[in-house]
Formats: C-alpha cells, sequence, structure tokens
C-alpha cells in the first residue's frame, strides 16, 4: 500500500503523481554530481490542494558565488518523513520503506515536470549552484549542528570508577553519541515531572548487541490519534521532527526539552529504534520500530494497556556514523556517570544500571561521589558545605585544587559547562569569600586576591529546575537564560557561607596571595621548558622547548587582529613548529627606560618567558631557548615598522648575541598596498614603493586599488596565500654587525638627537627597502625602512607654515569644505566618521573626534581663532578642554571666518592628494594670514619636536599690509585671547602671568592664571598649600574660597600675615606659580616643500608666508580671469542665441539636432562644456561630414544653449540675461584692472571686519585698534 506524504493521499491520482516526483527525484540524485555545494535545505514535496509557488522562510538555500537565479517550486508541504498511516491501516501491515530524499532542484525533477507539467527545462548551471535538503537529511549531512561531534575526541570527563567514586580523567568519546543517549534519559527523568508517582529508571546497556534500553514505569505516552496530524502520538513525537509539547512559552515549565529535535535525534542516528508505551488511560499499549536512520517504519502495534503504565525505548545506535565499531569501555563508563546524574537529581527514584540499583539517594551523596565521604577533615575543616534552599534549588562547596570545578544540572540535563545558574551562585561565594580575605589582607601586606583567582579555588556543585530554560546549542552544555527568567531566585545563607569560610579556601587564597608577592619580587626570568602557563594569549608551538626548539619559531604579532591572520595561516604550515604572541600596542623602549619600567613591563616579561631568556646571559646562539627563530608580524605602515624597530632594539640592549645569530629575527612582510586590473595584481610593500607606481601609470587611473591599513584588512584566505608563499614573505636579517648596532643606537638612544635631525634631514624622498632581496641587512631597515616611521611621526607631530595644520587638522577641514558645513551642524562623532570616509583617514576615530574638538575648542590658551564652531560642551579652561563632553553629544559647523581665510578661490589653484583612488586633502592650504601664528603649534615627534606661541590675528594683518606696502615690520609678541595676564620679554623669552593681587593683610586675589595652568589643576595645588603635602606638610595658607567660572578665574585666598610676609619676601608669583615662560629658539615647521626646517624667528616664518601667499594670488587673479571670461562667453552666447531665434534669424524648431549643431557651428557660436577653459569659436574648423555619427560628443558643447528653457524667450528674461552680461564684463573689467595684492587687501579687510563681530561678543575683548593702525598704511 502506498504510503502518502504529508499527509494522507485522496485520490488514486495524486499518489501516481508523488510516486512520478519520487521517481524523478532518486533518478536526479543518482546523476547528480559530488561538490561542496550541496548544501542543505528542507526539500518540499506537492500539497494535495494547489498553493502559489514561494519559498517558505525555514527552507535552507546555499548556493555558491554564481548569481543564478533560485527557481521557486510549484508547491509546499511538509518533510518527506512527517506523515503516518491513518487509524484504520491494519496492525499487521508490513513495513514499508518511505521514499529517501533526493534534491528538489527544477532539473532534478525535469523528466517529470516536461513530461506532467509542462515546465521548461532550467539551464544545468543552476541544478548544480542550488540544492535542497529535507530536515534528515540536513541533520544526517551536518549532524555537528544538532548533536554536536561525531568524530571521537579525547577529553577530561568525570567518569564512574572502579570504587564507585566519580575519577576526572580523559576519555576518547563521540560527543554525539552520548547526546542522543542523553536525550533518551533526560525524557525518562522528564517524566517524573510529569508524574510524581513515577520511582523507577532502568538503563540497560547490551556490549555484544549495542543495544541501549531505557524504561520508566511514569505515566505512558497517550496512544490516542492525533485530531491534526491524523497519526499516533507516540509515531508523531519520535518518529517526526520538530514535534513536541514544549512549544507554549507562556506556560511554565521545568522539563529538558525545548526545540522538537530531542529523541527523533536518537531515532536518526539509529539503525533500529523502537517505541514501546503503556497508557492506561486510553487503554492501549503502543509498539512501532524505526529502522535505516528513521527513514523506515513498521505500523504500530495496537495492543490492550499493560498492567502498570511505563514507556520504554530501545535502540541500536548506528555506530558506522561515529566512526565507532562498538560500544567501548571509556563510553560505557560516560553513560553510566550519567545515569548516576539521573540517580543523584532525581528524587524518590530508583534507578538502576544493568539491572544493578545504584545507591544514591539524593544530591548531597552524589556530591560526595567527587570529593570522599567525610563531610568535616582532620583539621576540623569542612570538606563538603551543602544547602538545600527549596524544591528548585540545591548547592553543594569544595574546596578545589586551584582549578575551577562546577558540575550543573537544569532540568536534569547535565550542563558540563556551567552557565548562567553557575554564575549566580558562585558570584555570591565569590563576592563573601572576597570580603574575608580583603580583612585579613589588611594584616597581610596589603595584597589583592582577584575574583578570578578566588573563584579558581571553588569546587561547586548545583542541582536547579529552571522556567523554559535556553541553552547554547541543541547540546545544552551552557544555560544561557537571564537570571531574572529563573522564575525562582537562589539566595545563599548565611549559615552556607559561614562554613564556607571555614573550608580553608580563605587560607589557601591567602596563600597564594603570598607567593604572588613573592614572585613580583623575583627576575622575571623565563627558562627552556615544554610548556609555560600564565601567558593567555600565547599559542605556543607544539615542541617549543622540547628538543626540536631550534627549529621552532615564535610569530610577535602586532595586536589580536594580527594574531588572528597569522592563526589563519598556521592553517598551512602547522602548529608543532610554530608559536603565536600578540604584542599590545608598542613595545617600551628599553634603551632608555628605567629597570622598575622594565622589569613591570607585561610584554617583555611575557617575551622572557616564551623564549627562556634569561637577563643578563650572553647568548652566542639560541640553543638554551624555547625558540630557534623570532619572527615579526606586525602592520606594513609606519607604525608597525616602529614596532619592529622596538624589538630589534629590545634584543640588541640586551642580548645583542642574538642579533648575531644568523636567522634568529626574521620579519614577515604583507602588502600595505594592492593594485588589480582584471587578472593582474601588484603588492607593494612599502607607500614609497606605491606612490612611485601610482606617478609612472597615470595616477592609477583604470586600476582597483586597495590600501591595506594593518594585518586586519587581510583575509584569513590572504593568510594562507601569504604563508603558501613563505619564501616570498618570510626575509630573515642579517646576523648583526658593529654598523648595525650603531644604527640602532641612532634611532632609539635619547642622547642621540641631535645626530637623529640630520639623520632624518638627509633622506632621500622615495628611498624604501628593496624587498626583492633574500636578507636584510638591520642597517638598510634602520636607514630605509624605520627612517620613514620617524619622518610620518614628524609630519603628524609638526604642523605645515604654510596653512599652520597637521594632517589630521587638514582632513577635517578638507571634510568640511567638501560637505559645506557654513549653515547646517553636525555631530561630532558623525563628522569623524565623514572624514574618514572622504579622506582616506587611516587612523582611530577618537583620535579624530579629539582633533575636531581641538579645533573648535574658545577657551583662554586654547585657539586664538577656532576654525569650527562649537556647539555643546567643548571644554573649558576649568581642566584645559579635557571636559568636553562625548563627541555623540556635541555638534559642530564651520566658524564664519573659515572661508574668510581659507578663500574658496584658492581651492582650484591646490595640488590635491590622491589615496585609494580617491581625491583627498591638498598638500597644503593658502589662507590670506598664517595660521600657524594665529592658533600656535606644539608637537613632539622623532627627533624634532616645535613650540611657536599665538599671536594676535589684528597684529599679523598690520604686519602683512606692512610687507605689502614695502615698509619693515613691528614686532610681535605673544597674544592669548581673553587673557587679562601680562606678557613679557625677559632674557629673549617670553614670560607669560597671571594675575595676584594683595587686598589685605591676609587675603590674596588671583583672578587669573598663566597660560596652561587650569583652574581645577591650580585649585589642587592650593589644596596642597591649605593640608600641606609630603614634600611640604606644613600648611602655607589657611583657606581658600572659589568665585570662578567657566570663563574666568577667581580665588580668594587666606593666609597669615607671617605667610604673607613670606610670599611678598619670595615673590608672589613665584611662591604661587603665577608665571610660565614662551621660547621662540624651538619654531619649527614643515615648509612648502615638506622639509622640515627650524626658523630663527616670527619675522621669518612671516617672510616665507608671504612669499607663498603672493605667488598664490597671482595664480588667482589669473583663474578667476579666465572663469569670467568663460562666464561672460557663456551670456554672450545666450542673449546672441535667445535674440536670433526671436527676430527669426535663427530657427531652432522642427530641426534635427545635428543639422542644428552645425548650423551653430557656422554662425560662430562657441562650444563650452562643463570643466572647458574659453573654446575658441569653430565654425571653420569642424568638418561636417561625419557629423551624424558624432551627435553624441559634438553636441554637447552646445547644451548651455539648446537646453535652455523655453521661458528664455520671453522679453524679461531677454532683459534679465542682458543684464547679466554687461556685469560679467564690468566684473572681469575691475578684476583685469587689480593687482594681486589689492586682492589680498580686500581679503584681509573683509576678515576684520569678521573678526570684529566676533571679538565683540567674545569676554575680555581687545578693542580693535590693530586693524585701523594697519590700514592707516
Amino acid at each position: 500500500m502506498s504510503r502518502p506524504l504529508g499527509r494522507a493521499a485522496t485520490t488514486a491520482g495524486e499518489r501516481v503523481r508523488m510516486k512520478l516526483l519520487s521517481t524523478a527525484a532518486a533518478a536526479a540524485l543518482a546523476r547528480r554530481p559530488a561538490s561542496p555545494w550541496n548544501l542543505l535545505a528542507p526539500v518540499r514535496c506537492f500539497r494535495s490542494q494547489p498553493t502559489p509557488p514561494r519559498l517558505l522562510k525555514k527552507d535552507r538555500i546555499f548556493h555558491n558565488t554564481s548569481r543564478q537565479p533560485h527557481r521557486a517550486h510549484f508547491h509546499s508541504a511538509a518533510s518527506l518523513h512527517t506523515q503516518s498511516p491513518p487509524a484504520s491501516m491494519s496492525d499487521s501491515e508490513p513495513s514499508e520503506e518511505i521514499p529517501g530524499p533526493a534534491s528538489d532542484s527544477d532539473a532534478d525533477f525535469a523528466p517529470v515536470l516536461n513530461k506532467k507539467l509542462g515546465r521548461a527545462k532550467p539551464p544545468a548551471a543552476a541544478t548544480d549552484i542550488y540544492q535542497r535538503k529535507s530536515q534528515l537529511e540536513h541533520i544526517l549531512l551536518r549532524p555537528d549542528t544538532y548533536i554536536g561531534s561525531v568524530e571521537s575526541v579525547p577529553m577530561p570527563m568525570w567518569v564512574v570508577g572502579a570504587d564507585e567514586k566519580m575519577v576526572h580523567k580523559t576519555i576518547e568519546f563521540v560527543p554525539g553519541l552520548y547526546k542522543i543517549f542523553d536525550e533518551i534519559l533526560s525524557n525518562a527523568a522528564d517524566n517524573k515531572i510529569r508524574d510524581p508517582s513515577m520511582n523507577t529508571i532502568k538503563v540497560t546497556i547490551d556490549k555484544e548487541s549495542t543495544r541501549i534500553t531505557v524504561e520508566n514505569n511514569g505515566r505512558g505516552i497517550p496512544v490516542v490519534i492525533h485530531e491534526t496530524e491524523q497519526m499516533y502520538i507516540p509515531e508523531l513525537i519520535f518518529g517526526h521532527l520538530l514535534t513536541s509539547s514544549n512549544y507554549d512559552d507562556d506556560e511554565k515549565k521545568i522539563t529538558g526539552g525545548r526545540n522538537g529535535f530531542g529523541a527523533k535525534l536518537c531515532n536518526i542516528f539509529s539503525k533500529e529504534f523502537i517505541v514501546e508505551t503503556s497508557d492506561s488511560e486510553s487503554g492501549k499499549k503502543f509498539k512501532q520500530s524505526f529502522s535505516a536512520n528513521m527513514s523506515k517504519r513498521t505500523q504500530p502495534k495496537i495492543t490492550n494497556a499493560a498492567k502498570n503504565d511505563f514507556t520504554r525505548i530501545s535502540f541500536k545506535p548506528d555506530l558506522a556514523k561515529f566512526g565507532m565499531t562498538e560500544l567501548d569501555d571509556d563510553f560505557i563508563s560516560l553513560l553510566r556517570k550519567r545515569v548516576y546524574d539521573i540517580a543523584g537529581v532525581v528524587e524518590d527514584v530508583k534507578v538502576f544500571f544493568n539491572d544493578e540499583r545504584i545507591k544514591i539517594k539524593n544530591f548531597k551523596e552524589y556530591a560526595k561521589l567527587y570529593i570522599g565521604e567525610e563531610e568535616e577533615g582532620a583539621s576540623g575543616k569542612a570538606v563538603l558545605v551543602h544547602e538545600k534552599k527549596d524544591e528548585r534549588w540545591e548547592v553543594a562547596f569544595a574546596v578545589s585544587d586551584g582549578q575551577f570545578q562546577q558540575v550543573s544540572f537544569v532540568n536534569s540535563i547535565c550542563t558540563t559547562k556551567g552557565g548562567t545558574h553557575v554564575a549566580m551562585i558562585v558570584d555570591q561565594i565569590v563576592a563573601a569569600v572576597g570580603e574575608a580575605v580583603k580583612k585579613k589582607c589588611k594584616n597581610a601586606g596589603g595584597v589583592t586576591v582577584k575574583p578570578h583567582q578566588i573563584k579558581s579555588y571553588i569546587s561547586i556543585f548545583v542541582k536547579s529546575y529552571i522556567d523554559n530554560p535556553t541553552f547554547d546549542s541543541q547540546t545544552k552544555d551552557t544555560m544561557t537564560l537571564r537570571p531574572a527568567k529563573f522564575g525562582s531566585k537562589c539566595v545563599l545563607s548565611d549559615t552556607f557561607l559561614n562554613r564556607v569560610m571555614k573550608s580553608g579556601i580563605v587560607d589557601n587564597l591567602l596563600e597564594l596571595a603570598s607567593r604572588k608577592q613573592t614572585a613580583q619580587l623575583k627576575k622575571t626570568d623565563g627558562s627552556k621548558r615544554n610548556r609555560i602557563k600564565g601567558i593567555p594569549k600565547l599559542d605556543d608551538a607544539n615542541n617549543a622547548g622540547t628538543r626540536l626548539a631550534s627549529e621552532c619559531t615564535l610569530i610577535l604579532t602586532e595586536g589580536d587582529s594580527a594574531k588572528a591572520l597569522a592563526i589563519s595561516g598556521l592553517g598551512v604550515v602547522g602548529r608543532d613548529n610554530f608559536g603565536v604572541f600578540p604584542l599590545r600596542g608598542k613595545l617600551l623602549n628599553v634603551r632608555e627606560a628605567s629597570h622598575k619600567q622594565i622589569s613591570e613591563n607585561a610584554e617583555i616579561n611575557a617575551i622572557k618567558q616564551i623564549l627562556g631568556l634569561k637577563h643578563g646571559q650572553t647568548y652566542a646562539n639560541a640553543g638554551g631557548l624555547r625558540y630557534g627563530h623570532v619572527m615579526i608580524m606586525t602592520d606594513q605602515d609606519h607604525d608597525g615598522s616602529h614596532i619592529k624597530g622596538l624589538i630589534i632594539n629590545l634584543f640588541d640592549h640586551f642580548w645583542p648575541g642574538l642579533l648575531k645569530t644568523p636567522g634568529f629575527l626574521l620579519q614577515f612582510i604583507t602588502p600595505i598596498v594592492k593594485v588589480t586590473k582584471g587578472s593582474r595584481e601588484i603588492s607593494f610593500y612599502t607607500t614609497p614603493e606605491y606612490e612611485e607606481w601610482r606617478e609612472n601609470n597615470a595616477e592609477g587611473k583604470g586600476w582597483n586599488i586597495k590600501y591595506y591599513k594593518g594585518l586586519g584588512t587581510s583575509t584569513a584566505a590572504d593568510a594562507k596565500k601569504y604563508f603558501q608563499r613563505m619564501d616570498h614573505h618570510l626575509k630573515p636579517f642579517v646576523a648583526a654587525e658593529d654598523d648595525d648596532r650603531e644604527c640602532i643606537d641612532l634611532a632609539f638612544s635619547k642622547k642621540r638627537a641631535d645626530a637623529r635631525k640630520d639623520w632624518i634631514s638627509s633622506h632621500v624622498s622615495g628611498t624604501h627597502m628593496d624587498h626583492l632581496a633574500e636578507e636584510i641587512p638591520i642597517s638598510d631597515f634602520v636607514n630605509d625602512e624605520l627612517i620613514l616611521f620617524s619622518i610620518a611621526d614628524n609630519a603628524r607631530s609638526i604642523p605645515c607654515l604654510v596653512d599652520g595644520m597637521k594632517p589630521g587638522q587638514r582632513k577635517i577641514l578638507f571634510s568640511c569644505f567638501k560637505r559645506n558645513l557654513t549653515k547646517g551642524e553636525i555631530k561630532v562623532a558623525q563628522l569623524a566618521g565623514y572624514v574618514s570616509e572622504h579622506s582616506a583617514y587611516h587612523h582611530g576615530e577618537a583620535s579624530l573626534q579629539s582633533t575636531i574638538v581641538n579645533l573648535a575648542q574658545d577657551y583662554v590658551g586654547s585657539n586664538n581663532m577656532n576654525l569650527l564652531e562649537p556647539r555643546g560642551q567643548f571644554g573649558t579652561r576649568l581642566q584645559g578642554g579635557k571636559d568636553s563632553a562625548h563627541a555623540r553629544y556635541i555638534f559642530t559647523r564651520l566658524s564664519s571666518v573659515a572661508r574668510l581665510i581659507y578663500h574658496p578661490s584658492d581651492d582650484k589653484l591646490l595640488k590635491y592628494l590622491n589615496e585609494e583612488s580617491l581625491n583627498i586633502e591638498p598638500e597644503w592650504y593658502i589662507p590670506i594670514l598664517p595660521m600657524v601664528l594665529v592658533n600656535g603649534a606644539d608637537g613632539i615627534g622623532t627627533g624634532w619636536s616645535t613650540t611657536i606661541p599665538n599671536h594676535n590675528p589684528r597684529d599679523i594683518v598690520a604686519n602683512l599690509i606692512r610687507k605689502l606696502n614695502a615698509e619693515p615690520y613691528v614686532r610681535m609678541h605673544p597674544w592669548y585671547r581673553g587673557f587679562k595676564g601680562k606678557v613679557e620679554l625677559v632674557d629673549n623669552k617670553y614670560q607669560i602671568s597671571g594675575v595676584v593681587t594683595k587686598t589685605s593683610d591676609t587675603t590674596l586675589d588671583i583672578t587669573e592664571l598663566p597660560i596652561g595652568s587650569w583652574t581645577q589643576t591650580y585649585k589642587e595645588f592650593l589644596e596642597g598649600l591649605r593640608d600641606g603635602t609630603t614634600k611640604n606638610p606644613e600648611p602655607f595658607i589657611e583657606d581658600f574660597k572659589e568665585y570662578h567660572t567657566d570663563t574666568s578665574v577667581h580665588f580668594s585666598v587666606q593666609l597669615s600675615a607671617i605667610n604673607m610676609a613670606k610670599a611678598e619676601a619670595e615673590g608672589l608669583d613665584k611662591k604661587f606659580k603665577m608665571t610660565t615662560s614662551a621660547s621662540l629658539s624651538n619654531m619649527v615647521l614643515f615648509d612648502r616643500d615638506a622639509r622640515l626646517r627650524r626658523y630663527a624667528s616670527i619675522e621669518e616664518i612671516l617672510d616665507e608666508f608671504y612669499e607663498v601667499r603672493l605667488e598664490f594670488y597671482d595664480k588667482r587673479k589669473a583663474y578667476l580671469i579666465s572663469k569670467l571670461k568663460k562666464e561672460h562667453l557663456r551670456l554672450a552666447n545666450q542673449v546672441r542665441f535667445v535674440t536670433e531665434i526671436i527676430t527669426g534669424d535663427l530657427v531652432v524648431q522642427n530641426r534635427r539636432k545635428p543639422e542644428l549643431v552645425r548650423t551653430l557651428r557656422s554662425a560662430g557660436y562657441t562650444e563650452l562644456r562643463d570643466g572647458d577653459d574659453v573654446a575658441a569659436p569653430a565654425a571653420d574648423d569642424v568638418a561636417d561630414t561625419d557629423a551624424d555619427a558624432e551627435e553624441d560628443n559634438d553636441s554637447k558643447g552646445f547644451d548651455y544653449l539648446l537646453s535652455m528653457p523655453i521661458w528664455n524667450l520671453t522679453a524679461e528674461k531677454v532683459e534679465k540675461l542682458t543684464r547679466a552680461r554687461d556685469e560679467k564684463s564690468e566684473e572681469l573689467s575691475q578684476l583685469q584692472q587689480k593687482s594681486p595684492t589689492d586682492l589680498w587687501r580686500a581679503d584681509l579687510d573683509a576678515f576684520l571686519v569678521e573678526w570684529d563681530v566676533r571679538t565683540t561678543s567674545m569676554r575680555g575683548r581687545d578693542p580693535p585698534k590693530t586693524r585701523n593702525r594697519a590700514l592707516s598704511h
């Protein structure tokens, strides 16, 4: 009798149709080629009632990278294995094989579909690409998703020993097989919740026949026909996937089932699976056999119910699917342990294993199996601390041997990895023990013990019943439900916690703290041993520290992401001889660090441990180390080069003999830029190398350019490619000579700062490392690669004379101009993202946000002229700007003077940079006055630093006008907007003083602080004077009061008359730290050619700026004249065009465009295209023989005429166009009469007008006398 698919077939025709489909599917499956893309999706069949073609959400469809359209199937139905016979079917009917699953692509069904349904056969490629599998197929093909690994793995597990005690040992077992057994056993335990009268669970394992039987005597499964599914409920729940009684999440249940897989998984992975149950309520007993991984089944056998209800599941695992041939002793011992679990957690149930009763009555007795029978040790300390809180929670505690151990259960499920239920208990114990240890540690040298150290001495046993628990996977190793949803709470009693304190854990932790303190005092030397502990992020080579140590290589990476890339690469070369350790940031420069800094540096200590290095030992080779080689794997950018240099510096300083060992130190290079065109790919390993290529290849036009900022940009596939070509990417350093060591000392010794300046200055632009060389001399690395970091570090730290900006600031300004932030405002966080996107910013956005905030700050001592407006809390003088709000809360926009200083007319004259095929900021902007003098500059680079004080913009403008008038400069002095103190020149230095005034014999008023001294910092200084410090314990002042705001300073200080006299004798400014100094001796800037220069005076800076700026006013005038001529010509042609149409001299209507274009050319109209300079008339130069063929290109030059709206033919529009033409002519005439200096004067005047408006609204306004003085010249 034909078995129906999805539900009972209602007609003979439908049954024939289904059999045809099944036959076609089987044939298609047989001819389908093996392919890694033959992934899974549930098979759908035809329903008896047609439905529109669609894909259900639960269908899993996988495809390869080819983009072939998916052919939706005609109908949807349940799985091939989700239907049982109707109740009327004879119980004695023989078993029948359910049609096996097959590919259901349209191509697979083509023979049937073409013949029976008239469907067109799809392309063969679609069949290869798209596959769909049944749920059963998916489970069998991807079992790890459902039951865990089906491979035998060695794993430390608790098992029952010969003495009936738990033993922790490593055993070989298959987790998936263990899981399917556990599903059946958990179901038996769950029945105790449904039927409290259940009192027996029996588990029998026949090793010879491989049959496993689990039986309980609780209430049987209802033996009735399911009204909807039309099958017996036992068959429904054991023979059909996604069936469960646990789908109602509104119902609070404390059973283990949840997802509807459970026992079905055991059925699927069994050669034979027998369900027996007796249901007294229905008076029936049910028995049915499944075989061949649930693909075959007998008809249910229904008889009269037995005397007592029971449910018995008997199955033979399909051992072949688990790579097994028998149930070995290790596996049986693990199953036996699981049965012991049930005996311990399910109360009032007799549990039998192979007909022998397990003698465990409760959870407390079960916990003793792990630690021993005695509750009290020989010392009287509690060995096991137990507490049963209620029917849902039971907890036991013991002291571990230094490693956290947990044995926990949720609704009888063994959560081998714990979860939130364990964390809730352990956190309470850790908190209580931590407080106890903290109290005792106060008398033990102040040592501290961290929570994870406390946890490591805890063995915890937890039995819990949780409402509707959730787990991290179907294997249910870890519970993930939040404690708030447990349905109950376990708060440990004080009695329990007090007994924990007396268990010995506190003493153990105090001993640990003492050992820790002792270890901190010892040297951090390493040693050659096979395994090392305490370095969590180390992935040690398997052969490190062994007799094969000389063949091992330690890979030092720049951060965790680079480590991930290295680990991916190790899939190619293996883990035996390669270890990986990520460096956190940049290594300490040990050449200049103190002994304390070195001894406390975690990175250096880790390297010593990993390599087995000993301080002070001279190494002739690497024979005594855990690794024979060290490979540096950093980003290929400048910071990556610096990290390489710091690592070389470490070995050169402490163990130079290793650098002299051939092949000890290696570097792994990766591309910083890749360019591709079609199948061609070129990799560049240095920025200069790429820049040289780009200059010689039309700026890379036509190439796809990708910048690899860091190793994190590379994919795992890239890593495998790199490691497959190890000979290409791995570059050993040549054994160091004396010259190499000299180069290292030059790069890192503070004593050689002056020599380092000469070293940097002598660098020839474009020089880079030759990465084609087989070996890299250390001197070449220092002089050709490390030097690029020094140069880049200086570029990031020292501004350019021309625009006064560093690269990050310039990128921000460029982005603000591009976004036209003159009207609206934008969040600082959003602006930072915009800058990153549009200016190829390759560093952290936090740094970028900080730079944006700095550009907008306007408190005293920050910017004299903030180019961005602060909209929100951008920081105040209270904390020197550190009190600014987070970037996501504050807004900004361009200030009103920004476009007056950086004039839009100059934008087209600048040399813009290009990166990753993206036009970004120019090499420098050209403001109308030297902004580096307006806002000053501070920066520390490599070998160079700079300090330039702020100056008054009016004074600068006045001196520029003097220069334009060929008059001498007037000396300028530092000036800070809003500052009320004094700036005086003393011994070639400027002394900047705050304001302190004696108001009485015992009172001082401080109403201004020196530049760089902030209100909060100064308050702390006064508190030290009032309360005393370690250095000066005697108080000097009696008290002080505060009257200041965020913009002003006002301290009122009270002190005795005697101390007032002492302060006056010493000098109030000195005693109260009211002065700072500013020097003009270290004014270092990049000039227009990107060369570092030291400037001797402010006037020298002004002179160089003047020359560059005047040159660009010449360029601006030429550019504007060209632009105005084009605009005038456009308007003149438009006026003529419209006029001739009106007068009838030119007819455009009802004419072909090519003909009209030829007419315009012959009439002498000028062709103008966007971006063109002025084009000459082309009437006589252009032949019209091929005009029609070139219509698209040739006619565009007249779009400005032919695209004019029809309303331009009105008299009013003609008059308007005529006026515009005449105005443009007048504007051009006026511009031609102006000199470049006239343009500059006009810009300066416009700026001063706006500056006066701004300063009028600010407190501490300096009267604008400078402007009048300047203009008088």
